[in-house]
């Protein structure tokens, strides 16, 4: 560590004051650059402008276990008693799925609705990719074992066609 970082840097006074052009102009080289602390000496004068970090964001505390447990024990369920009247369509990824091919959209598909072989029944994201995921053959879309902006995992099953 050097003697300067050891010490509290603070701006020499000079006669003429501080120099507010200089500053203002160090305060932008921040901005640009996306540094934290800049510090500059001319002669006798030794100014240093930091800014604080952005507040970070604040996250949701997780759900609690049991929910999440009882939502997967019924999701296997359904896909159990679906599979008897028709073909479980899976996520072939890791993702959320999405309906709608954007927010505010109508579905892609409604239970009930009549679907043809690479028609897209959703999306999953995956890795900020929107993923389609097509019907892997003609038929009625039985079941949509999944809800608009639910996370799925590989090899869930996300519709029923018969």
């Amino acid at each position: 560590m050097s003697d300067t970082e050891a010490k509290p840097r603070r701006p020499k006074k000079t006669s003429e004051g501080p120099d507010t052009a200089l500053v203002r102009e160090l305060a932008g080289v921040l901005n640009e650059t996306g540094l934290t602390e800049i510090e500059v000496e001319r002669g006798d004068l030794r100014i240093r402008v930091a800014k604080t970090a952005a507040s970070a964001p604040v996250f949701a505390a997780a759900p609690p276990a049991q929910p999440a447990v009882t939502v997967a024990a019924e999701a296997e369920i359904a896909p159990a008693a679906s599979k008897a009247l028709g073909d479980a369509v899976k996520s072939p990824m890791v993702g959320t799925v999405y309906l709608q091919p954007q927010p505010g959209a109508a579905p892609f598909v409604r239970v009930g609705d009549r679907v043809t072989k690479g028609q897209t029944l959703l999306l999953v994201e995956a890795m900020k990719t929107m993923n389609p995921i097509a019907a892997p053959r003609d038929g009625v879309l039985l079941e949509l074992l999944v809800a608009d902006s639910q996370p799925v995992e590989y090899g869930e099953p996300l519709a029923v066609i018969g």
